[in-house]
């Protein structure tokens, strides 16, 4: 059964190729309303192409964002259910000019595709319906029962599917959910992903006076804004990247004695990962903590712009009225949102200079996540991998969020396996994104070689 489904991928990957450009040249831009259009084309385009393999049921969800395509196929008595997972949206291409080629003109160069969504998540997702239109075009039939579950607002907070999933829990039930959003922790190295982080994403506003004022009429009487909101985002953290809310880390679970050992096993550089993956003069956060440690098991608090005021050419000498700043959280397994942000809101209250007045709103939120190693999914899952990579697999925590991960398994009840075939320098959500082509061939017969044996 494996050799037939693994021959029809090999035989019509040119074909699975030119399909995955063809969804690239869609820039489903989920963040930005003047592609909607294109976001739900993404989604017609996926819908078509399970309708077109053999799926059934296939149909769009419509939610007050970007529709959501399902189908299943669920003809395997017997035997157990898979969710099958991603999602078609993608970040924006800013900055332009630092493209070597196009953002959605896919193309080939160095034995890589480079796009605006090439890893994340298109690829990853095309990779799913080829290993399922394999099967089925081998074999007829599908060795377990599968749904399939495809967003488009992955990239602004899955809102939609977070509400359907919650909602609506006997129309997606399965016995474990299969997400390909993850990567390899090194080529050629297979792995699955079995932590990940949490996270809470927040604008901080900071109001003074009740329009912009002349710096020279009334500086040094009103209150600047933009100064408050730096005295304010200074006392979050220290120098040493340890977050100063009272209480942040009480609910931190650190990882064991054991998963330090094999994390410490694993071929990491500190060195190159510095140069060639973040390329500062040299890497900061928290002392006493690998960059493992840290990436993948501590909490982090950041700042990702602060609009607002007078940033054109020349001089304009005012004193905004207001100031905002994007702030988020990374959360480890323990921490639950809610407590998280009602901690940051009172601490950011508290510490709020004289003469502001101070908002703190939470834009979305995702729950960490940690998956015991000892389930069945995840045995099938190491040894479909040693077939097709040759290799044993390597269980790694990641440092990102995928709240959908989250909602599985709160909501229903489903362990997550986390198959991605990404890489670390595949410059996701930067300029350049791109997806090894090798990857992208083995990723389609390790998810086949997956579904078999947990069919077995």
């Amino acid at each position: 059964m494996s050799s037939a489904a693994v021959a029809y991928a090999r035989e019509n990957h040119p074909r699975y190729l030119d399909d995955l450009k063809a969804l690239l040249r869609i820039p489903s831009v989920s963040t930005l309303p003047e592609h909607k259009g294109d976001c739900r084309k993404a989604a017609e385009t996926l819908l078509a192409e399970l309708k077109r393999i053999g799926m059934e049921n296939a149909r769009l969800i419509e939610t007050e964002g970007h529709p959501l395509v399902y189908a299943d196929w669920l003809r395997a008595a017997g035997k157990p259910t898979v969710l099958v997972y991603g999602h078609y949206d993608v970040q924006p291409p800013d900055p332009l000019d630092e493209w070597l080629s196009p953002p959605f003109e896919p193309t080939e160069r160095n034995g890589n595709l480079y796009a605006r969504g090439a890893v994340d998540d298109k690829g990853q997702v095309v990779a799913q319906v080829k290993a399922l239109e394999s099967l089925l075009g081998a074999n007829r039939a599908l060795p377990i029962n599968v749904r399939v579950i495809f967003e488009g607002e992955e990239e602004v907070g899955g809102e939609g599917i977070a509400e359907y999933v919650a909602s609506k829990p006997a129309n997606l039930k399965a016995d474990f959910a299969l997400v390909s959003d993850t990567e390899l922790f090194a080529p050629g190295l297979p792995t699955l992903c079995v932590g990940l982080r949490g996270m809470i994403y927040t604008e901080l506003e900071v109001r003074g006076a009740k329009t912009d004022l002349h710096s020279g009429i009334y500086g040094g009487a009103a209150p600047n804004p933009f100064v408050s909101l730096a005295h304010i985002i200074a006392k979050l953290k220290d120098e040493n990247g340890h977050i100063l809310i009272p209480g942040f880390y009480d609910d931190v679970v650190p990882p064991s004695a054991e998963e330090l050992a094999t994390w410490r096993q694993l071929p990491f550089d500190e060195e190159e990962y510095r140069k060639t993956e973040v390329g500062s003069k040299q890497l900061v956060g928290e002392p006493g903590y690998s960059v493992l440690e840290r990436t993948w098991a501590r909490p982090t608090l950041d700042v990702h712009g602060i609009p607002g005021g007078f940033i054109g050419a020349g001089a304009k000498t005012v004193i905004p009225a207001k100031a905002l700043a994007k702030v988020s959280m990374r959360l480890v397994p323990n921490q639950t949102p809610a407590k998280a942000f009602a901690l940051y809101k009172s601490y950011v209250e508290k510490i709020a200079p004289a003469g502001v007045d101070v908002e703190v709103r939470l834009i979305h939120s995702g729950d960490a996540c940690l998956i015991p190693v000892d389930n069945p999914y995840i045995r099938a899952a190491t040894r479909a991998l040693h077939e097709v990579w040759g290799k044993d697999t390597v269980f790694i925590r990641s440092g990102g969020s995928i709240p959908i991960v989250g909602d599985f398994d709160r909501h229903l009840g489903l362990p997550s396996i986390m198959m991605g075939f990404g890489l670390p320098d595949d410059n996701l959500h930067a300029p350049n994104e791109k997806f090894n082509l090798k990857n992208f061939a083995l990723g389609i017969e390790s998810l086949i070689r997956f579904l078999e044996e947990v069919g077995r």
